[in-house]
């Protein structure tokens, strides 16, 4: 099986942990050729924790459907500053993956 390494990314708002670290929230996503679904995901959030959460809430998602219920999740159970900096680079990662299956 053929997989994808994906990279989306966002600015981060200010006032971030994250942030004295980086400028930008990535989140990268080993993606299933196939099907489009995320086989494992990370992202540049400050946390271990932080990073292995995302993972955990975007594995399994396809990435040739809409994002809604991925937004959703994020929405619902990230209750940190990041989650619009998430939502963003998350549609970056959905630009990414687009632009090679288009």
């Amino acid at each position: 099986m053929k997989t994808y390494f994906i990279a989306g990314h966002a600015r981060l708002p200010a006032g971030m942990a994250a942030q004295n670290m980086y400028d930008v929230l990535t989140i990268t996503a080993e993606v299933d050729g196939t099907y489009g679904v995320i086989l494992e995901a990370n992202c540049t959030l400050a946390t271990e924790h932080g990073r292995q959460f995302i993972g955990q809430l975007l594995k399994g998602f396809s990435l040739r459907h809409s994002l809604d219920e991925p937004i959703e999740e994020i929405r619902a159970y990230y209750l940190g500053k990041a989650s619009n900096a998430l939502i963003s680079a998350l549609k970056d990662l959905h630009k990414q993956y687009g632009l090679k299956h288009d």
